[in-house]
């Protein structure tokens, strides 16, 4: 499986929609796809029109098995791009401790 980043702009209109929709994601991966896709982490954007949208990770078997899985998910999912590679310079911080 290669990585993968998903960017989905403006996707929900608050947190609770959003964790409803990271539920169902991580079922659909975990139990109906787990051969073909898995989520990594995600970075949530606060948009400027006032909605969420989240930067993805997902190691998947090929970007149509993303599509798929979005599709299934009822979310966006074609702006897909393969990673390369990954410099790491910092571990993420912890939740409460971005630099400003």
């Amino acid at each position: 499986m290669s990585l993968y980043v998903i960017r989905r702009r403006s996707a929900w209109a608050n947190a609770e929609e959003l964790e409803a929709a990271a539920a169902t994601s991580a079922s659909i991966g975990d139990n109906d796809m787990p051969d073909r896709i898995r989520w990594i982490r995600s970075y949530v954007a606060a948009e400027p029109d006032g909605r969420l949208g989240t930067i993805c990770i997902s190691q998947a078997r090929d970007a149509a098995s993303i599509r798929e899985h979005a599709e299934r998910a009822g979310k966006p999912g074609e702006a897909i791009e393969s990673i390369a590679n990954s410099v790491v310079i910092r571990i993420d911080p912890e939740k409460g401790h971005h630099a400003t």
